[in-house]
């Protein structure tokens, strides 16, 4: 009998240049291209999706509602165990403070996250989200699935209950988070505690059928091999074949200081060739965004080379990879000028990625 065919990365970098789809093999190889071609291959990519010289960015708080978290994955440094003396839970009247200041700066959506709080239900976010509606003109794009899971087994809920009435007050979309690498054998190390891939991918199925969008992250560069981080990849183009439910995708890398499982950032160099394969393996999620926040703005704007067509954020308040020592700030203007210093026209979207202006 043969031996099986194994890719190589011309053969994998030739058809992923001719737009063909890329299966495991292809998108494993490809990780070995040169960087120079594999950029080059994700930048044409994105380029027939995006065809129009516009790159673009939103601008949003992430507003972290609390730190205080049972799950205690050790990838991260910004939870405090219940009890903790530096952990904290914002009152409504913090929230809606936050909220007003975003939308005096400009603000369109609000980003609400925190951890698995042993003492919230659902009726706390009801109560938060309906004040936040109530009051401002912004998207709620809030809770990821793990916190959605975490609610539902609080209040005693099937997940399409929870989404259900976590919409009717106010909820518009879900973010990425809580994806990490959507493979157990991963997950089951870095975050045991946490819900499985499968749950994950529940909640956005379910979310897709009362109507919501949502988007899809990976964190790499901690213990996962290409191999993991290409399995996540075609689960994530495997649910939005079936659904369409992701407006974009986001890598970003693990930052290891003063957390539990430490160990060595990845290089800018890795962040790139991760981004170009998301690139040219996720065919059919419209946007990928680039990780300025973790990467700093010069790696951010050579993302726009690399297979990104958006630089995400203005991140008013960001919390969780500050506390991994990592703090990066950029303005609405700062974002605009890395843009079209790529060659790019500047536009600020929403959440769903409408345009609402262009900076010509």
């Amino acid at each position: 009998m043969p031996a099986p065919h194994r890719p190589t990365w011309q053969s994998a970098l030739a058809l992923a240049t001719s737009g063909e789809r890329l299966d495991e093999g292809d998108a494993i190889a490809l990780f070995s291209a040169p960087l120079a071609l594999l950029g080059a291959a994700a930048d044409a990519a994105c380029r027939r999706l995006h065809p129009e010289p516009l790159r673009t960015y939103v601008i949003d708080r992430n507003i972290n509602y609390s730190n205080i978290c049972t799950s205690g994955c050790c990838f991260c440094a910004f939870f405090r165990p219940p009890g903790h003396p530096e952990g904290y839970l914002l009152t409504e009247d913090d929230i809606l403070a936050k909220v007003a200041e975003a939308v005096s700066l400009g603000a369109t959506q609000i980003l609400m996250q925190g951890g698995l709080h042993p003492e919230l239900t659902i009726a706390w976010f009801e109560e938060a989200f309906r004040a936040i509606k109530a009051r401002f003109p912004v998207t709620v794009h809030s809770l990821s699935a793990p916190e959605i899971v975490h609610l539902a087994r609080r209040s005693d809920l099937s997940l399409r209950e929870t989404l259900r009435r976590l919409r009717a007050a106010g909820l518009d979309s879900l973010p990425g988070g809580g994806a990490e690498i959507l493979c157990d054998e991963i997950r089951s190390v870095i975050s045991p505690r946490k819900c499985t891939s499968e749950e994950w991918f529940t909640v956005v199925r379910e979310a897709h059928a009362l109507g919501m969008r949502a988007t899809a992250t990976m964190m790499f560069g901690h213990i996962e091999t290409r191999a993991h981080r290409v399995r996540h990849l075609l689960r994530v183009r495997e649910l939005q074949e079936e659904t369409g439910v992701f407006t974009a995708f986001i890598p970003w890398t693990f930052q290891p200081a003063n957390t539990a499982l430490g160990g060595r950032a990845a290089s800018p160099h890795d962040y790139l060739r991760t981004l170009a394969v998301c690139r040219l393996v996720l065919d059919n999620v419209a946007n990928l965004q680039a990780s300025w926040v973790t990467q700093g703005a010069q790696i951010g704007q050579l993302s726009l080379a690399f297979g990104a067509n958006d630089l995400g954020s203005t991140m008013i308040e960001e919390n969780v990879v500050r506390a991994a020592g990592v703090e990066f700030r950029l303005s609405a203007d700062d974002l605009a000028h890395l843009i079209r210093g790529a060659g790019f026209t500047p536009a600020r979207r929403d959440t769903y990625y409408h345009l609402l202006e262009v900076h010509r």
